[in-house]
């Protein structure tokens, strides 16, 4: 590589080398369980219920969405597989070295870092009851002292969990394939007996499966399709930035598999859970239970509450790891590469996951919410330029040293890919205007698959107008130099 190039990177940049690719077909299996038991993942399926929908709609809407997702993982993690390059590198093949900032700081830096403080403040609060079922008076420690509205043992907790968190930044990623491994069995011992817990009380699984909907009013179709692009929504950061995992694996097949395997088993188990805990609930009590952890408030064995608190923690953990500090180090050390690191990088925004307070921001969800889905509903159509330009332009082909160098040969030139910006500009403002204009709403509703698509399209029409525009230039600038006779 050129001296002169030497500025574009970090060394943790450079594609993996052969000896650091060992991930397995076990480790792949189990990444994304994290992603998928959690708070908010049950929350999400409560909502879907609200609407009316029933047992084998929902169970329809999270299996079918389950096969999407694990298709794109698959699909936007081939370039990483087979080439051993971070998101950070591989997104400048379709939009250009300094075009690729634009994407880049909304998933590596906005998105994941606001995500990290969201999911550490989270995880803090499974720390807390966890501490507390062990040390009774914890929770009441330091009695009415407060810092910045956060009590005493909620600020050691917070810290506890965000220590944890960093402290993987060092370990490398042996120690989290280690963690995938040691919860991928958690996961299924414990959210498998939250299921049974709910049958149980429920008197059976007949009585649930005899559960009645209140009926969806309206366009049906819509309603379960918005349903799909919300579960697909909140996965939109983890598909782009996926090359930052399957890098490391030994081969394609074995992400291809180990993906494939793990997303289909752990969502059935979460459809299975998911359903059986909230219908459960309903018909033992009267209310639905969307929270897993007021399901382990309810378990009248220590061993049980401690154990799946446990798992929360650890999923938590796994999933802010994956979704968040390894894309925000890697992408600040691309911004910053001669001040940077990846580790570095990755304190870097741990420090400034704590400083946003995570807590304040979750006092009023809604508006943090909001800005994180427009956030989302801009990176959709990233993802749909990406997969066009590496399957259907470059035909699974990248030239690395072209890729990490200065001179990047784009069609446009000064380094920003047009075609590939415009394309994402216009399919993101599409969506998100139909948070503002009523005729416009469906395609807000379902802005995973209106993103992607739309985008994937524009992004083929402008790559070839531009191309022909840059044939034709050619053609006349030949045509006028004079031949000499």
């Amino acid at each position: 590589m050129k001296q002169e190039d030497s500025i574009m990177y970090s060394k943790d940049l450079l594609p993996t080398s052969p000896e650091a690719r060992t991930w397995k077909f076990g480790h792949y299996f189990s990444i994304w369980m994290g992603s998928v038991h959690n708070v908010p993942s049950y929350v999400t399926i409560g909502g879907f219920f609200a609407l009316g929908l029933s047992i084998w709609q929902v169970f329809f809407i999270i299996i079918l969405s389950a096969l999407i997702l694990a298709a794109m993982m698959i699909l936007n993690g081939h370039a990483g597989g087979k080439y051993g390059i971070p998101f950070s590198i591989l997104i400048r093949s379709s939009f250009g070295r300094k075009g690729a900032t634009f994407p880049g700081i909304l998933r590596g830096v906005v998105a994941a870092i606001m995500w990290f403080g969201l999911q550490t403040y989270a995880g803090s609060l499974a720390v807390t009851i966890l501490i507390g079922e062990i040390w009774a008076p914890y929770p009441t420690l330091g009695a009415n002292w407060s810092f910045l509205g956060l009590s005493l043992s909620s600020l050691i907790s917070l810290l506890l969990f965000w220590i944890i968190n960093v402290l993987f930044i060092f370990t490398g990623i042996k120690s989290l394939g280690r963690l995938t491994k040691l919860l991928s069995p958690l996961v299924f011992v414990v959210f498998g007996g939250m299921a049974i817990w709910a049958i149980h009380f429920a008197g059976g699984i007949t009585p649930i499966l005899n559960y009645r909907s209140k009926g969806v009013d309206g366009n049906s179709i819509l309603i379960i399709l918005s349903c799909i692009s919300a579960i697909l929504a909140s996965w939109v950061a983890q598909i782009l930035s996926v090359s930052d995992v399957t890098r490391y694996s030994r081969s394609n097949k074995e992400q291809f598999w180990g993906q494939a395997a793990g997303l289909l088993s752990t969502y059935l188990l979460f459809a299975i859970a998911s359903i059986t805990i909230i219908i459960g609930s309903e018909v033992a009590f009267g209310v639905p239970i969307w929270n897993v952890l007021e399901v382990i408030d309810r378990f009248d064995s220590k061993f049980a509450i401690v154990l799946s608190l446990l798992t929360i923690c650890l999923s938590t953990l796994s999933v802010n790891i994956v979704g968040n500090i390894i894309p925000a180090g890697s992408q600040l050390a691309a911004l910053l590469p001669k001040s940077l690191n990846f580790k570095s990088g990755a304190i870097l925004a741990a420090l400034m996951g704590l400083l946003i307070m995570p807590w304040k921001l979750m006092e009023n969800p809604e508006s943090i919410f909001t800005f994180l889905n427009m956030v989302g509903g801009m990176l959709s159509p990233v993802i749909g330029v990406m997969l066009v330009h590496y399957f259907l332009i470059n035909k699974k082909e990248i030239n690395l040293q072209e890729l990490y160098s200065i001179k990047i040969n784009m069609l446009i030139t000064n380094e920003y890919h047009i075609p590939a910006i415009l394309s994402t500009l216009l399919a993101g403002s599409l969506s998100l205007l139909g948070k503002f204009i009523p005729s416009l709403e469906p395609l807000y509703r379902v802005s995973w698959f209106s993103g992607i698509l739309v985008s994937a399209i524009l992004y083929l029409i402008f790559y070839y107008l531009s191309n022909w525009f840059i044939a034709r230039r050619l053609e006349q600038n030949t045509a006028s130099i004079p031949k000499r006779g």
